[in-house]
This record gives structure tokens, sequence and C-alpha cells, in this order.
């Protein structure tokens, strides 16, 4: 049976639950999981059950006060099917590396507890493989959150904060041995569980509903600093389209894998052949795409790949669709691919003045995985080694993000 270093009880719901089995469940596999600490009927076995395909495998180390029999008779209930993929054992030390390992139990107690349990489940991690945790999104006097936040520092390459679970926890992806690029292209993209689910189509970004909130919370000030104006009704009328500003549509990518897909939503300003000093003497195939206010500000990864380096230069804010703008500020992140480094360059506008990039150096991307944004208009461009690309569309075209075929692989 295996333990975890405990303060108040942390109960993992369905949602935080859905988050700490989405490694599992983008892996198109095959694919073998480490479930740690999990009881008969728990939120993450039913989750890590859900992702499995048929040539996975997940393994169970039991957790709580259920044990390991109670455990494998659960898992027969489940029938057939999952029993065949499914190994429950009673210890670590039975257990075997797999692909993906998840703590079931969210991690409290103090930060050497953290540190040591950390240790003994990052050795059952197999090369390249995640190791993924929950603490409380609250800080506890114990430590345990700072530990797991330290080692993401280093080491982390994903974190999502579930606020609709009770208490709000943060979900942690860990990495302690590279991953090799081609993983990427057998996965899905990752749950964004921080957006917020309008319809089935369509959601909000955190980013949208911070924004909507702070309007709303000017409108009740105005409103109660001044009861007979009606000055309040200006930030609660602008709340709606400022969240519309951070809509997120779910998006179908194209199952060609010759395809390169755009970065973002927008009108192609240029299609050109160049070379970029910061690449070396590499010839690049570039394809810029302006995005208006009017536009999803979400940004996508055009391929699949391994992001290998990150960097922000400075400069202006000229109006993006302008040549000035291409030394506006501007985000720059490197991928590893099976065709050579892709570049997807994020700049700022007249307008936009924030970038917001949430792939850490070593996450791997799906084509089309949504990795950042940028707020209120701007310029997306993307680089392709040009002997290895073609490109599908001209100055003038409109683009869907993670959707449009913007070049095709040779």
């Amino acid at each position: 049976m295996t333990q975890f270093p405990v303060g108040r009880p942390v109960q993992i719901g369905d949602r935080a639950a859905r988050v700490l089995a989405s490694e599992l469940a983008r892996h198109g596999g095959p694919k073998t999981g480490l479930l740690v600490g999990a009881a008969a009927g728990s939120a993450a076995l039913a989750a890590a059950i859900d992702a499995l395909l048929p040539d996975d495998r997940l393994t169970v180390v039991a957790g709580g006060a259920t044990g390991a029999a109670a455990l494998r008779e659960h898992v027969e209930r489940q029938g057939r099917w999952v029993a065949e993929r499914t190994r429950v054992v009673e210890s670590l030390d039975a257990a075997e590396p797999a692909d993906v390992v998840i703590a079931a139990e969210a991690l409290a107690g103090s930060a050497d507890e953290a540190r040591e349990v950390l240790g003994g489940l990052s050795k059952l991690v197999a090369t390249g493989g995640v190791l993924t945790v929950v603490v409380p999104a609250t800080r506890l006097p114990s430590g345990a959150a700072d530990e797991v936040e330290r080692q993401a520092a280093l080491y982390g390459v994903g974190s999502d904060l579930v606020l609709r679970n009770v208490p709000p926890v943060r979900v942690h992806r860990l990495r302690h041995t590279p991953a090799h690029h081609a993983t990427a292209g057998r996965l899905l993209p990752a749950l964004r569980p921080s957006s917020v689910p309008l319809t089935r189509g369509m959601n909000i970004d955190s980013n949208g509903v911070a924004a909507a909130g702070i309007a709303l919370g000017l409108a009740a000030l105005a409103k109660a600093a001044r009861p007979k104006s009606k000055l309040w009704l200006v930030p609660a009328l602008a709340a709606a389209p400022v969240a519309a500003f951070f809509r997120d549509p779910q998006r179908d990518v194209p199952e060609d894998a010759s395809a390169v897909v755009a970065a973002s939503d927008g009108k192609v300003l240029g299609v050109e052949r160049m070379h970029d000093p910061r690449f070396g003497d590499l010839e690049f195939l570039r394809v810029a795409v302006f995005l208006s206010v009017l536009d999803v500000h979400v940004n996508r990864a055009p391929v699949a790949g391994k992001v290998i380096d990150y960097f922000v230069e400075d400069g202006g804010y000229a109006a993006a669709m302008k040549p000035e703008a291409e030394h506006n500020v501007a985000a720059y992140t490197l991928l590893e691919t099976a065709y050579g480094p892709v570049a997807v360059v994020q700049r700022t506008g007249l307008i936009a003045r924030r970038i917001v990039q949430r792939a850490p150096v070593g996450s791997l991307l799906a084509k089309g995985e949504r990795f950042g944004l940028i707020r209120f208009g701007s310029r997306t461009d993307v680089y392709l080694p040009a002997d290895k690309a073609t490109p599908a569309v001209a100055p003038g075209d409109r683009v869907v993000g993670g959707q449009t075929v913007i070049a095709h692989w040779l």
C-alpha cells in the first residue's frame, strides 16, 4: 500500500481527475500508465481507465483504506476489457516504469516528505515520460506545494489550475528525462481546464474570464460609490465584448500528416523565403498572419514538435500590418520536428501589448494544440525549413488557426 504525506484531506473531483489523466488521454499509444495511491471508485481511477486504448496497459498501486483486494474487485466489475488491461499491485516495489505516472492523491505534508515521494515516483517514469502530481492551489503551512513548484520550475512541462474543484487544486506535469520530438506526433491537443466552456464548440480563455470579472467588479464599485449615476453601465456593458475577445473555439485539426496548419486566425500578410540571423544560416519559408481585434487571439502549434527554446525580444508597438512591425516586441517559440526546426513568432501590435506563452521548454505540442495568445490583435509568423515545405496560401487569404493548411511538407 502506498501512503502520501497528508495534511487536510483534498478531494479530487471529476474535473481535477480528468486533468490528472490528461497525459494518458492525449497519448495515442500504445502506452503504459501507472496510477499510484488510487482507491476503488475514485475519480482518478475512473479517469485513468477512460483514457485507455486497446493496446494500453495500466498498473494501479492501491492506496487509502480499501486496499488491493477491494481495488481488484472494483476493476473486475468494470468488465473484461478493463480487467485485461489493468493490473492492481500492493506497493511500488511491484510496479514497473511507465510512460505516464500519476499520483492519485494530493501531496501535502512537509517539503521533505513531498521531495521523498517525488523522488520515488520519478524513478518509475520511463525515459521521456511524464509524472503528474496535484497540490492544493492555496498554500498550506506544510511546504509540499512549494517543493512541487520548485521541481516544476526545473522539470515542468505544463501546469493547470483547476478552480472547479473543492478545494481548488493545481496539477503539475514533470518530465525528468528528455522526450523525443517524434512522440509529439502521437499526441492529441492537451486539455485546457481553465478555459470556461460556453457551448460544446466554444470556450472562453481564462484571460477573458479574468478580464470580464474585472469589468464587472468595476461596475459594482461604481454602482456602490454613485448609486444614482449610470456610470456603472460602462464597465458592465463592456464585460461581454471583452470576454468575447478571448473566445477559444474547438477546431478540427487536419489528419494529413504533411499538413502545416495556421498558428492563428487572421489574414495572410506575406509568404516569403528568408534568412533570420536568430536561427543561423538556414533558409526559411515564412508565413505571416495579421490578427485584427475581431479575430480569435488564441495561438496554436502549426506542427507537432518539442519546444527546445523560447525567448522574447524587445522592440516597438507599430501597427501589426505595417513593415515596421518586424521590429515589434516578439516572443519566439522554437520547435524541434522531424523536418527540422520550426519557429512560431508572436508579435505585438499597436493595441496588443501582452503576449502569453504557456509551453515551457521541454514540452511536447500536438499539431493544432493551444500554446498561448496575444491580447487584442497582433501578428503571428510561422517559420518552416524552406527546402522541406511548400506554401498552400497566398497574401490576402483568410486562415483559421489550427484548421487551415498553410503549407505542406515535401
